[in-house]
């Protein structure tokens, strides 16, 4: 909601849980702007009665800056508050440098911007809170509100996780999390690391730290714009036992068992990690002008999807110990789509973000209605959150999707249907969550009446299509093409 200027956040009471919280806004025109809510501590902290508090008080408590640094574009979710005389600064975590929360000015002569927050009695005198919206742009819109947390998976799932001992795989013969000769100094250079580590428990712990030490200012650079970037490997390697139990996604999405629906979505969730990574590593040189925050967006979504891939298997293991991920068998149709779009950051985008993930959203709801049928409190719970964080992904690929074709200067709408045209074969079918689809960018002119027109051997129907490769039979086999949602497509018209 929107209002002489300003956008409507959520209640105060809301608030409390974090004291920093990404927005991420979206005006009428399709720009997006991010911003960071600080709550720094607050009379409602010390526990003094509410109806003490007035809505000054309440508001001399929040401020809003950008999302990222003027300086070289460092995420500021992660930023240092420090209080001098007689106001308070957020430090940069990668340079240091100091930004006054109320006029954004900087002891070293730069300038982020602000906003006013402003905290409103509602209707039934409950304590609102209103952000300024940006200048270039109108009916701006809130589309994420995001804790900033540094917990792995917030709110933390019971019991802790110990993935370790959810998988066939022997977690003793792990490498370590940072490795001992030539540890990653860049993002790239993690990156590609967690691509080629195949032990899915390091690939998740690999993951997380890496996320912390771009977060925290600890990594010397992006990397993406050094002339010996390391290159993405065509396949992510899978351990063996992974490798000898993948079959034809059509047979994997045939169990009708929550076990095995658990299993067949832990297995999406560990492409998903590697996809994260791969656009980063892969179209991060390739696109040296594209801006730190698209790396904060997808090192953000890598770390969902390691927190998803713990959660499913977690419940796995609670659900059926004597199925623990790996017993089951498991397919890379998703990555086989990736490797469609291995020449174009545009057709990624389109193909994986924009189709892959927003069937998603449109069957999310019905896997979540199945496991509630059956009771299964604690799955329906994982699954909500990952379902939210879904919505954000999709929001993330529209966002950069809008942004590479303003730079190519086009049309996102005809450019996104013709990428599928090319990139996908047969219809792009319903039923659509459409309420989720349009919160994250997706409106109708997308997606109805969407059809892909390729036509290559080894494609099926409503699939993203691949060229067949006939002289490397061992990679057709392993990577047989076919949707990442197909496989719970299948279980639940079954």
């Amino acid at each position: 909601m929107f209002s002489s200027g300003f956008i409507q956040i959520a209640p105060y009471t809301q608030l409390l849980t974090h004291f920093r919280y990404f927005l991420n806004l979206r005006s009428g025109e399709g720009r997006y702007h991010s911003l960071i809510l600080f709550r720094l501590s607050s009379p409602r902290d010390a526990d003094m009665p509410s109806d003490e508090i007035t809505k000054s008080q309440n508001a001399n408590q929040l401020y809003a800056m950008e999302s990222t640094c003027p300086h070289l574009g460092a995420d500021m979710s992660h930023a240092d508050i420090e209080e001098y005389e007689s106001n308070v600064v957020a430090v940069c975590p990668w340079h240091r440098y100091d930004f006054d929360l109320r006029t954004g000015q900087s002891m070293f002569g730069l300038k982020a911007c602000t906003y006013a927050v402003e905290v409103r009695a509602d209707g039934g005198g409950e304590d609102t809170v209103w952000v300024e919206a940006p200048q270039d742009g109108q009916n701006w819109r809130l589309v994420e509100l995001r804790p900033v947390s540094e917990e792995f998976s917030d709110p933390p799932p019971p019991p802790p996780l110990d993935i370790a001992q959810l998988s066939l795989s022997d977690p003793t013969k792990e490498d370590p999390v940072v490795p001992l000769e030539n540890p990653p100094r860049t993002l790239m250079q993690w990156a590609v690391l967690i691509l080629n580590t195949s032990h899915p428990t390091l690939k998740v712990e690999r993951t997380r730290h890496a996320v912390h030490l771009y977060r925290t200012g600890q990594l010397t650079s992006i990397g993406n714009r050094a002339s010996n970037a390391p290159t993405p490997p065509d396949i992510p390697p899978r351990e063996e036992i992974y490798r000898k139990s993948t079959v034809d996604p059509v047979k994997a999405g045939k169990r009708k068992n929550r076990a095995g629906m658990l299993h067949a979505l832990a297995n999406i969730e560990q492409w998903a990690i590697d996809l994260a990574w791969d656009i980063m590593a892969r179209f991060g040189s390739a696109y040296p002008d594209l801006p730190p925050a698209f790396f904060s967006d997808f090192t953000k979504m890598a770390l969902d999807e390691s927190k998803h891939f713990s959660l499913l298997t977690a419940r796995l293991g609670a659900l059926s110990p004597s199925t623990p991920y790996g017993s089951l068998p498991v397919h890379a149709g998703l990555w086989e789509s990736a490797r469609t779009t291995f020449s174009s950051l545009r057709a990624r985008l389109a193909i994986i973000h924009l189709v892959h993930e927003a069937r998603g959203l449109d069957v999310n709801p019905q896997t979540i209605a199945r496991f509630s049928r059956a009771g299964d409190a604690e799955s329906v719970s994982a699954l909500e959150v990952i379902h939210a964080d879904e919505v954000t992904h999709v929001t993330t690929g529209h966002r950069w999707f809008t942004w590479v074709c303003a730079r190519d200067g086009v049309d996102p709408v005809s450019t996104f249907r013709e990428e599928v045209r090319r990139g996908w074969r047969g219809d792009v079918k319903g039923p659509f969550n459409v309420e989720d689809r349009e919160k994250a960018g997706m409106t109708r002119e997308f997606y109805e009446d969407l059809r892909g027109e390729m036509e290559w051997e080894d494609s099926a129907p409503g699939e993203a299509a691949v060229e067949k490769k006939p002289d490397n039979k061992l990679e057709v086999a392993y990577e047989r093409l076919m949707s990442v949602k197909k496989s719970v497509l299948h279980v639940l018209q079954s």
